[in-house]
């Protein structure tokens, strides 16, 4: 893993944490739904990040005694951590980096497979959806019924809610782009098998 990021885990992590105390499974949870959309670690990568967090005085941790259930550590962001955190929204961010294996296969189309081309494309798209789906629901959970500016106003926290917009509009981008992409790629191929017949009726 690259030191950038490694950073960014750690901030992701931080930022995820101000809402409360988390089991490492109730973190776990709460991160998939609150950052998946910019930000997607392995369990394993999460779990790591948080013992590198707690032995960096950042995450302090609990542990909860259970009836018939093994204990579990309650975690939370330390003054430490809180203080990172400040720190690290105060700098600029990074310029974004698209490495996108489809976006390979699409420059490499014209001479390559075209209908594996568009199945990859119309692959993402269904992927797109399934995501798209699962942000608006989210929206609605954390609107709760209400108006968006009546939300946002009387709500303790405005970052999940602003990643959790451009999540949206990051996959209707993505929908837009396949649509189109896959519309101009089923166009040139009835072309180029229209040309094809005639020639071959030409011989």
């Amino acid at each position: 893993m690259c030191y950038r990021v490694q950073v960014s885990l750690k901030f992701a992590v931080l930022a995820a944490l101000p809402e409360g105390e988390f089991s490492g499974y109730d973190l776990a949870k709460s991160f998939d739904a609150s950052v998946v959309d910019f930000w997607q670690p392995t369990p394993q990568q999460l779990y790591r990040e948080l013992e590198r967090l707690s032995a960096d005085g950042l995450v302090t941790a609990r542990v909860v005694e259970q009836e018939r259930r093994p204990n579990k550590r309650m975690l939370s962001i330390t003054s430490a951590g809180r203080r990172a955190l400040r720190e690290f929204t105060a700098e600029s961010a990074q310029p974004v980096t698209i490495r996108d294996e489809l976006l390979i296969k699409v420059q490499g189309c014209d001479v390559g497979d075209v209908e594996g081309v568009i199945a990859a494309i119309e692959e993402r798209m269904a992927w797109s959806r399934a995501k798209l789906s699962r942000f608006e629901r989210l929206r609605e959970r954390m609107l709760g019924g209400r108006p968006e500016g009546e939300n946002l106003r009387d709500n303790d926290r405005v970052g999940p809610y602003l990643t959790l917009l451009r999540g949206i509009s990051f996959e209707q981008e993505n929908l837009r782009w396949g649509e189109h992409g896959a519309l101009i790629l089923r166009q040139r191929a009835a072309t180029t098998a229209g040309s094809a017949e005639r020639a071959t009726a030409s011989t």
